[in-house]
Formats: structure tokens, C-alpha cells, sequence
């Protein structure tokens, strides 16, 4: 198995890590080893495509009438 490093971690970062640590009961390796493979495994976003995406999505979506709001919330519609 292969060793690595680390060097001047900030004092609140680690504490941070050695608090984490305890909450899910691993050791401060195993917390940064597990913190890492998920950022590594998790999917990269695009999130220029996101918003484009979003914006087609909502140009999509009928228009409300806010004239019409009150009379709905009155009758336990909205």
C-alpha cells in the first residue's frame, strides 16, 4: 500500500477532520481516505449545460396568472 503526506493542514481543517472522524467512528486516515474516494467518485458536472437545460425546462412551463393567486389560496387550492 502506498503512504502519502500530508503538510501544513490548517489547525481548524483538522480539527474539523478529527471531529468527522469521531462522528462516523473512523480513524483521521480512513476519514480522509473515505472523503477523497468521494469527490473522486463523484460525477463531474457540467454546469453550463445545467443551466441551459434549466432555462429550456422553464421556458417549457406554462405561464401563471399571479392575478389569480389569492382567489386560489381563499378556496385551499394553492
Amino acid at each position: 500500500m502506498l503512504s502519502l503526506t500530508l503538510k501544513n493542514i490548517p489547525k481548524k481543517l483538522h480539527a474539523r477532520l478529527r471531529e468527522s472522524a469521531e462522528k462516523n467512528r473512523r480513524s483521521l486516515n480512513s476519514e480522509i481516505l473515505a472523503r477523497l474516494e468521494a469527490e473522486l467518485a463523484a460525477p463531474v458536472v457540467d454546469a453550463e449545460a445545467q443551466a441551459r437545460m434549466l432555462r429550456a425546462f422553464v421556458a417549457r412551463l406554462p405561464r401563471a396568472d399571479h392575478g389569480k393567486v389569492p382567489r386560489y389560496k381563499r378556496q385551499g387550492r394553492a
